[in-house]
């Protein structure tokens, strides 16, 4: 984002493509794995003009140190969205500072003391979102002696439940 610092757009743009794991291919087109996305539908997404999009990826391609981030970065598929329709459990945990070090051990830790098995895990990087969080699916509903074992954790400033 320092490399963009002077332009918000193009800072938007690297945002969009971090978040859903695009990357940029030789030819400067922005895909996922082998489809190309079109420029138009990054921009609309965006809210930029195409050529902001042309202009981040030209950037991208020239420079050393984002070159091999962007030619290299995947997207992971998520259960979130899915876990309404196959009955499961979204667990959000939204801490103080997310930069701490040992959140994910301590939460998924207290979660296997319950005996609940971990579908999946999602944490968000505090470098792209102002308030990052933790996202927990599993196949279970959770006790509620489980959210009270969370809450007292230090570190938990919210805790929500889909």
């Amino acid at each position: 984002m320092r490399k963009f610092s002077d332009s918000p757009s193009q800072q938007r743009v690297i945002r969009l493509l971090l978040e859903r794991g695009f990357s940029v291919n030789e030819e400067g087109r922005v895909v996922s794995g082998g489809i190309e996305i079109p420029n138009t539908g990054i921009a609309r997404e965006a809210g930029v003009d195409r050529r902001v999009v042309n202009a981040t990826t030209d950037a991208i391609l020239a420079d050393d140190e984002l070159r091999p981030i962007f030619r290299n970065i995947s997207a992971v598929p998520s259960l979130m969205d899915l876990a309404p329709v196959l009955d499961m459990t979204v667990l959000t945990v939204t801490v103080r500072d997310a930069e701490e070090s040992g959140i994910v051990a301590a939460v998924t830790g207290r979660i296997a003391d319950h005996g609940i098995p971990v579908r999946q895990v999602l944490s968000e990087d505090p470098e792209f979102t102002d308030e990052p969080r933790l996202y927990v699916i599993t196949d279970d509903s959770l006790p509620g002696g489980l959210i009270t074992d969370l809450q007292d954790l230090g570190f938990v400033r919210r805790i929500e439940l889909e």
